[in-house]
């Protein structure tokens, strides 16, 4: 796919991550290539998907992008971030995975993205093969992201990236969840910052 930000634009596809952001996720998948499989925590409508995915697709290598697909808290009905067109009227519940689905059908992904429909957790306790990239942006709490961040880091090969989703340093700029996540995976010594695209910051393991 030549112009991924073009694709997503003229597809209405839903997602809260910047052109720049994503692009940094295809140049950083790429770059896994040989160090194992990249992850994503939070699928929601498949946008970063698309990003990570691609590069996979180019690379030969795989996506697995795992979420619940029942929102966030912020994403329920009467809150903030709620959207009707991902309301599943017969259970009455948020469901956004039928639209990861036709996402990844558009984007002709579906050979080599894998979605995981669960809780991040429940996935992480389980999981044994090392990453060559893992983005996170999943719940934005700090228990959620503090929990995600950290067991997943471990996860991440030597050389390979960790990619975490809204740091902002100032209360002010958004919630604090992710930004103190990071830290906490900094101050563990096995992780080097390594760049930073807007609110998207990249480690690499030492």
């Amino acid at each position: 796919m030549n112009n991924i930000a073009e694709f997503l634009a003229k597809k209405n596809i839903k997602g809260f991550l910047a052109d720049d952001e994503g692009q940094a996720l295809y140049d950083f998948a790429l770059r896994a290539e040989n160090l194992g499989p990249c992850l994503e925590i939070g699928s929601y409508c498949g946008k970063s998907a698309v990003y990570l995915g691609s590069a996979c697709k180019v690379s030969g290598n795989v996506l697995f992008t795992i979420d619940h697909h029942c929102g966030s808290e912020e994403q329920q009905p009467g809150q903030a971030y709620f959207d009707k067109q991902l309301f599943d009227v017969k259970t009455q519940r948020i469901n956004s995975f039928p639209h990861l689905q036709k996402t990844l059908q558009l984007a002709d992904l579906s050979d080599c993205v894998i979605p995981v429909v669960a809780a991040s957790q429940l996935v992480c306790r389980f999981w044994q093969e090392t990453l060559g990239l893992v983005f996170v942006d999943g719940g934005h709490s700090h228990h959620e992201a503090m929990a995600d961040c950290e067991n997943w880091a471990r996860r991440v090969a030597p050389g390979g990236f960790l990619a975490v989703h809204d740091i902002f340093s100032q209360p002010e700029m958004g919630g604090q969840g992710p930004y103190l996540a990071l830290q906490q995976v900094l101050s563990s010594g096995e992780f080097t910052k390594l760049a930073r695209v807007n609110s998207l910051e990249i480690l690499q393991r030492i």
